[in-house]
């Protein structure tokens, strides 16, 4: 379970403020984030990975308060139990296809490098239509191939929280669907936490819980402000 409790963060020099007072996303569950761009929605998968620190509050995953690791134990932390599926990909442009699907094998040691991973590494690339490409370089792939080896990537090691940055935002309707079943059948058969960015409105029956940040817009005068992910 993700817990965030009087969470503040800010960029310097800049006006962005996320305040969130109290938000929960239920462990094993599949979470959609929606609101309006500049909300605060990215910059909150990048502090429940570690990878931002917030100015105050806490989050806490399970039995881990995030907020009291150093930079150091955040990015352990990461390594071991979170899959990131990055707007701008993040895949390393010398190595080719299968081998930035095989990357968590040599960064942090999260998963062993053995014939059963390669294995399962190739099925998932199969799964989304790139068997055709393991051995392809990343620079020869279209936007959508390269949205689909780094989402491949971040299920390799079968991580205990998956949150995704609009996975499928460069993908045709055919291609989309096929993500999404695929981010949802870890979230089913391993019991995968799945917090999703998304801006297709159309998605949201497919999730068990959905979290607005158009909320967090609401000025800090206003009270009773409602409790975002209780009511979802």
């Amino acid at each position: 379970m993700i817990n965030v409790h009087r969470l503040n963060f800010s960029y310097p020099r800049s006006n962005f403020d996320l305040k969130i007072d109290r938000l929960k996303v239920n462990s094993g569950c599949a979470t959609a984030v929606v609101g309006p761009s500049g909300s605060g929605k990215t910059t909150f998968l990048h502090l429940i990975a570690g990878i931002l620190a917030p100015n105050s509050g806490t989050i806490r995953i399970d039995d881990s308060l995030l907020t009291a690791l150093s930079d150091a134990d955040r990015r352990r932390f990461r390594l071991q139990n979170i899959g990131m599926i990055f707007q701008d990909f993040e895949l390393i442009e010398y190595l080719n296809v299968i081998d930035n699907v095989l990357l968590p094998c040599r960064i942090g040691k999260v998963i062993e490098l053995t014939p059963e991973t390669r294995k399962r590494a190739e099925g998932l690339l199969t799964h989304v239509g790139l068997q055709q490409h393991l051995k392809k370089s990343v620079t020869r792939l279209s936007q959508g191939e390269r949205q689909r080896v780094s989402i491949c990537r971040a299920l390799l090691a079968s991580p205990a929280i998956l949150l995704a940055d609009e996975p499928t935002g460069n993908l045709d309707p055919v291609s989309s669907d096929q993500i999404l079943k695929l981010l949802l059948a870890s979230v089913h058969e391993h019991n995968t936490t799945l917090v999703m960015v998304t801006h297709d409105h159309s998605l949201l029956h497919r999730f068990d819980e959905t979290v607005d940040f158009a909320q967090f817009l609401i000025p800090a005068t206003t009270t009773n402000r409602p409790t975002p992910g209780e009511s979802a």
